[in-house]
């Protein structure tokens, strides 16, 4: 072991409780869904790692198909764990994997049946080579499988010990509602929900869905917090050839990089600015003054830019005329 964590890692990070249970998790998480694939370099996630946890991040979320290829993620993150986390720092992790999305052929490889969920577990703890997980999430819920099916067979991972929590994930409201109501009469307490959430993306403030949760005890994390790239400075001046949005298959179509978009991208870099922040760091500090939200998943493809996200934690208070400000321009005036 070669790696030594830093001794001061819990030192500055801020810990929040995830709704009504006794887990703490820190404001900013870290997701393996990029740039931990079998295609990327694995000293550079290595050290993205070692970087995140010296920091006082202790959660890390994965999900069966990260990569690319599919898997490859949670096998390198496997590989990490096994070298660099021996013995009891596994205890001062929280480790988080789903399934819901296609992973392998045929009629079984996807969605929310018990049969792939609890196959898909499996998977998952063989590749990382762990006991168990943390959390283990229904990754998206399935129009054709009953929604018991789904929960229940959260709670089975559960109750046989290969998930300490059960989360969803991509839920909307009414179905996350139904979702919680089903595991809590299941004896097995939701956790936590995963919906896409940001300045861009607000379906869960306009649905009710934080309400919701919060009537639940049941605490958030959004993905996609920076809106693929869109809510940092990369598009300021075009498109880089490099960016997602260059790429013809990317979550990032290049018609979402919008002249209208830019504009207010532009606006919020200047209020940014005046905070003495990046509009990242902004991005960031926007959802976490919620106190519905638990943590906000990040995701980077370096140490810089996990240090750069990391500086919102500097000034996450804003101002009522910043707040009403940085609306109007969200809002197109």
């Amino acid at each position: 072991m070669d790696y030594k964590p830093s001794a001061s890692r819990y030192d500055n990070m801020k810990y929040n409780r995830c709704g009504k249970s006794g887990v703490l998790l820190p404001v900013l998480s870290l997701g393996l869904w990029h740039n931990f694939g079998g295609v990327d370099s694995f000293k550079n996630g290595k050290n993205i790692i070692r970087y995140a946890f010296d920091k006082g991040i202790t959660h890390f979320d994965l999900a069966n198909n990260y990569g690319p290829p599919p898997g490859s993620a949670e096998e390198n993150f496997g590989k990490i764990l096994k070298k660099d986390f021996p013995g009891h720092f596994r205890d001062e992790l929280i480790i988080s994997s789903k399934a819901g999305y296609r992973m392998w052929a045929g009629p079984y490889g996807e969605w929310g049946s018990r049969k792939y969920l609890l196959s898909s577990l499996d998977q998952s703890l063989k590749r990382m080579k762990l006991k168990y997980v943390d959390i283990f999430y229904s990754h998206r819920p399935d129009p054709d499988t009953p929604l018991e099916e789904t929960m229940m067979a959260l709670d089975h991972a559960v109750r046989s010990g290969r998930a300490l929590y059960a989360g969803i994930s991509n839920y909307r409201r009414d179905e996350a509602k139904r979702a919680i109501e089903i595991l809590k009469s299941l004896g097995t307490p939701c956790l936590i929900h995963q919906p896409k959430y940001s300045m861009f993306v607000r379906w869960v403030e306009e649905e009710g869905l934080l309400e919701v949760l919060e009537e639940n005890g049941v605490g958030c994390i959004p993905f996609s917090p920076l809106a693929q790239g869109l809510l940092t400075d990369k598009y300021l001046h075009g498109i880089p050839k490099d960016s997602r949005a260059a790429k013809p298959h990317g979550f990032l179509q290049e018609r979402e990089v919008s002249g209208e978009k830019i504009a207010i991208v532009k606006k919020l870099n200047e209020i940014a600015k005046h905070r003495n922040q990046s509009l990242s760091q902004m991005a960031l500090a926007w959802l976490l003054k919620d106190k519905r939200i638990t943590t906000v998943l990040i995701g980077v493809s370096s140490v810089k830019q996990l240090e750069n996200n990391l500086a919102c934690l500097i000034n996450p208070d804003f101002t009522e005329d910043e707040l009403a400000t940085i609306e109007r321009v969200l809002r197109g005036g």
